[in-house]
């Protein structure tokens, strides 16, 4: 239910007031000057080690401004990125506050290894929680896609490179801004639609009568038992002690049965959210030094009870010329935060998400007298209703609603990233700076069954509680040389970095526990484990870049990077990577301005090699032994085989692009081919248990991802008052195996292949429903005595032939972006969009049984299922006998295509004069909207799904809606 207080109407009225007193006001004003500028044409984006002029940058980078950044209420910034980036795939596998998108640039680079891009904070690798920065803390996004952007990160940078670049204070007066918004949340897309409790008891009842006929039970025998038995299989009967027996032998119910409560489980599961932000900064600066800190505070909670996200942010910015020859900084930041995160992402009875899901509403929250009246306490409350009557299928003895205010599911996160500098100037030409940067995360997780109500009370209750420390530091020494000789520019970089990895964590349980609500181990009787352990890595880099231009016209680079790292026997431990790249701004020359078409012209291309080792192991090359508890003795067993041999995978990526822009810069645009190829694979070859071991890792294959990508900026419209932006990016994208060692390999419902990409779907083919008898079919394919295919049916899924199903990499993925400014309105919106791939809904199919898991709801689509009236249908016949037809086949196989409305954001700037009195430089209401349509097929099911293209009952993405204001001082 919505909670008027938590949509905070006290804040919001101020807010709508001075809307209409501003627009009264801006009428007896002259009309302001326009404020609005031109797009730069050679602007500047954040690189490796430093910054370069876009248009002539032999490398692919993309930028996302601030202004984008913050027109979206999200907790995380990877979800920022989604339809803005082309190359760039952003997909949130949970809703969740406080989850983190999983993001691939420019496909897929690894099987085994890490396809994750590296994230670069101000100029320095950055291994904390991604989460802990605040999206108001952000000056810009640049994402490096190619060999040449990414390559002076070496091996950490192998798959893409996303740099974050925070807010400094600027030159001139002292800023406050001030930043609040709230807003509530609600669920994107709706779930599966489900029958009523009328249908389902009269579905029930087929399902019965059919299992008995099975049995060869005569018909008429077996539409009596279901009468007979119907109530007693669902253990509940919804209409009253005057129906009985509520549905006849006919299947129909009888006359005047009606149910005496609907209890829609999700709308005690499941809620309107709130979510407030407030973000407060100070800035300032003069001619040698500058301040930026920022203040930030968080409160999202979730649609499932008891979930959410709260978060406290600080940063403070330092930079100083102490001297002429030396600039100092600092920049230091700290997070804290809380996740409330119950179960909600697997398919375990006490999944909040799937509990909503599969209770059908004839099965009440609370508990119910004969005539559905509530039952009552001593002191007058509503009962829980736990449901021991319930079927399993229907979640026997659970009640989330009762035990998870109860219970506790908390993530705690201290996130301290700190940064220092100091850069020597020895000549105008000649500088050398010097870093260092440390990120320490520190997580606590407490999860606690209450010993009341639920499943915890069965064993006293539990608890259970982690820590973890995460400690990395990077140190780096780079020296450039820039110096121009007349027409020549000349620039050379060379440095050293090393990264310092280590991992801790702790764990134990108890249970039994003597008194309600205290949450500690120490309040536990009986010990259940305890275990910890620890990790360390660390990688010495050697690195080194030069670039040369020739009349601002021709422009050449290259770069080196030796890596060493510790996951690699020593003999294998370096590996060298490098880059190369050109580009030419045709638009200088004379023969292209004496056209007069093109205000900018590029052309780039660059080819280069980075290296992956981001295996799930610290220890890639070594024998590891497992310890175990022998009667009181320890013991040790080999846990993993040595693999000396073990090297380096490879990235060889290629790039060529177009850079454009015509009509006095109204149009701009780019066109990119990539090839990105790996080869000597990171992957563990599975052994037959009988070796006993179930892997080993080894460098096996090669894969290769290939693609264009476009993007096109336009201004349409601008006038004094008026201006019109339109956007649009889009690219296209093949994965492909092009080879492995040895034939090919199964991994659940994938097959590696040569040929085919990492996520193809190698699956049952469904036929459909036998007209004759209602039995599902699925596809087998035979060799019969001469040798010769031949293809037949089945109804037994274990004899189904397993084929390829097409895969789960959308085709074609981008973005749409309009924004509109008329005088002091603003108003922007963004589109996202994916074409082509497939999912498999294992989600839909819990609701999708043929009756043989009692109490579990149904779909609506069971309505169509196979009757000797209805014998052309694609949902067989109902039985209690499970014919296992909801296993994985390509009938739970659907289009991923979609588009979604991802933001969109109107506001309104009060004018400047209004608020000269309070001292205000600026004023401005919005209202923000996010996931606000979605536009795709199978209903119910949310398209933005994990990159394998499996669901798994995952929190589902949030429609949120936020009223805020901005101001300046």
């Amino acid at each position: 239910m919505i909670n008027r207080n938590s949509i905070g109407l006290k804040i919001l009225i101020p807010p709508v007031a001075v809307f209409f007193l501003g627009i009264m006001h801006a009428q007896g004003q002259k009309i302001r000057k326009d404020t609005l500028h031109e797009k730069e044409i050679d602007e500047v984006v954040v690189v490796a080690y430093g910054k370069a002029k876009k248009n002539s940058y032999t490398g692919s980078v993309a930028t996302i401004s601030s202004e984008k950044i913050n027109s979206r209420p999200v907790t995380n910034i990877t979800k920022v990125l989604e339809g803005q980036v082309p190359g760039l795939q952003a997909v949130s596998a949970s809703g969740q506050p406080g989850s983190t998108a999983s993001i691939r640039i420019r496909g897929i680079g690894s099987v085994s290894a890490s396809s994750n891009p590296l994230f670069v904070v101000d100029g320095i690798p950055f291994d904390g929680n991604i989460n802990s920065i605040s999206p108001n803390d952000i000056e810009s996004i640049s994402v490096l896609k190619d060999a040449t952007a990414s390559s002076l990160y070496g091996s950490r940078g192998a798959n893409g490179v996303i740099i974050v670049t925070t807010k400094s204070g600027k030159k001139g007066e002292a800023r406050i801004n001030f930043n609040i918004s709230q807003g509530f949340s609600g669920r994107a897309v709706k779930d599966y639609a489900q029958v009523t409790t009328d249908q389902y008891f009269q579905l029930y009842w087929e399902a019965l009568r059919n299992g008995y006929q099975s049995g060869q039970i005569p018909g008429q025998q077996a539409a009596q038992m279901a009468t007979d038995n119907l109530v007693n299989a669902l253990g509940i009967n919804p209409y009253g002690t005057q129906y009985e027996k509520p549905v006849g032998t006919d299947g129909r119910l009888l006359p005047g049965a009606t149910a005496l409560w609907n209890d829609n489980w999700k709308d005690i599961l499941q809620r309107v959210a709130s979510r407030n932000q407030a973000d407060l900064d100070f800035s300032g600066g003069n001619e040698k030094s500058n301040y930026y800190f920022s203040l930030g505070y968080l409160d999202d909670k979730g649609i499932a009870i008891e979930s959410g996200f709260r978060k406290y942010s600080t940063r403070l910015k330092l930079n100083s010329e102490v001297k002429k020859w030396l600039n100092i900084g600092a920049n230091l930041a700290y997070t804290n935060s809380l996740q409330h995160a119950p179960p909600s992402s697997d398919s375990r009875t006490d999944n909040i998400i799937n509990a909503a899901r599969i209770i059908p509403s004839f099965y009440p929250y609370y508990e119910r007298n004969a005539d559905g009246s509530y039952k009552l306490d001593s002191n007058g409350n509503y009962i829980y209703d736990f449901g021991k009557y319930r079927p399993t299928s229907a979640l026997q003895n659970e009640n989330a609603a009762a035990t998870l205010p109860l219970d506790k599911n908390e993530n705690r996160e201290d996130n301290f990233s700190g940064k220092g500098f100091a850069e020597f100037t020895f000549l105008p030409e000649l500088k050398f700076r010097s870093s260092f940067s440390v990120d320490l995360v520190n997580y606590n997780g407490h999860y606690y069954s209450n010993p009341l109500v639920g499943e915890g009370s069965e064993i006293g209750g539990s608890v259970t509680k982690t820590n973890s420390r995460t400690l990395s530091y990077t140190t780096s020494n780079i020296i450039t040389y820039d110096k121009k000789f007349g027409q020549h520019h000349l620039n050379i970089l060379g440095g050293q970095e090393f990264y310092h990895y280590e991992y801790q964590t702790i764990s134990g349980s108890r249970s039994q526990f003597s008194l309600p609500y205290y949450y500690e181990p120490d309040a536990a009787a009986l010990l259940g484990g305890f275990t910890g352990n620890s990790d360390q890595l660390g990688l010495l880099s050697f690195l080194g870049k030069a670039e040369y231009d020739f009349k601002n016209k021709y422009f050449i680079s290259g770069s080196v990077r030796s890596d060493g790292s510790s996951r690699f026997a020593p003999e294998n431990r370096w590996g060298t990577f490098w880059s190369a790249g050109a580009s030419w701004k045709a638009s200088n020359e004379d023969f292209v301005r004496n056209l007069n078409v093109f205000n900018q012209l590029t052309l780039r291309a660059s080819y280069g090699g980075q290296g992956n080792d981001k295996l799930n192991t610290y220890y890639a090359y070594q024998s590891l032994y497992t310890f175990y508890n022998n009667l009181g003795e320890g013991g040790t067993v080999a846990g993993k085989l040595p693999t000396p041999d073990l090297k380096w995978e490879t990235n060889l990526n290629f790039n060529a692009g177009l850079e454009f822009s015509v009509l006095n810069n109204r149009v701009k645009g780019n066109v990119e081919y990539f090839r990105r190829k790996s080869k000597d694979l990171l992957f563990g070859m599975p052994l037959a248990p009988s070796l006993g071991f179930n892997e080993y890792q080894a460098n096996i294959g090669e894969l290769k991802n290939t693609g264009f990508e476009f993007s096109l900026f336009t201004t349409p419209v601008k006038t004094k008052d008026f201006e019109w932006n339109v956007d649009v990016n889009l690219s296209t994208l093949k994965n492909e195996i092009t080879r492995l060692p040895k034939g090919s390999v199964v991994t659940g419902t994938k097959l590696l292949r040569v040929g085919g990409s990492v996520y193809d779907f190698f699956i049952p083919e469904w036929v459909g429903v036998d007209p004759s008898n209602g039995k599902p079919l699925w596809k087998t394919i035979t060799t019969d005595a001469g040798g010769n295919t031949v293809e037949g049916t089945t109804s037994e899924y274990a004899k189904a032939t397993k084929t390829l199903q097409g895969s789960s990499l959308p085709k074609v993925i981008g973005g749409f972006t309009t924004s509109l400014a008329y005088k002091n309105f603003d108003f922007s919106t963004l589109v996202s969009f994916a074409i082509g791939g497939k999912i498999l809904d294992n989600d839909y199919t819990m609701l999708m049984h043929n009756g043989s898991s009692a109490g579990r709801a149904w779909s609506a689509e069971m309505l169509n299922r196979w009757t000797p009236d209805n014998r052309y249908t694609d949902v067989p016949a109902l039985s209690t006998t499970t014919n296992n037809w909801t296993s994985a086949s390509s009938r739970f196989l659907y289009s991923g295509t979609y588009a979604r409305v991802k933001n969109v954001s109107l506001g309104y700037t009060l004018p400047s004069d209004y608020f000269e009195k309070f001292g205000l430089k600026k004023f401005r209401i919005y209202i923000q909207a996010e996931n606000l349509l979605t536009f795709y097929k199978h209903k119910g099911m949310d398209p933005e799904q994990t990159l394998d293209g499996t669901t798994y009952y995952r929190y589902p993405a949030m429609r949120t809606v936020t009223f805020g204001l901005q101001a300046t001082l």
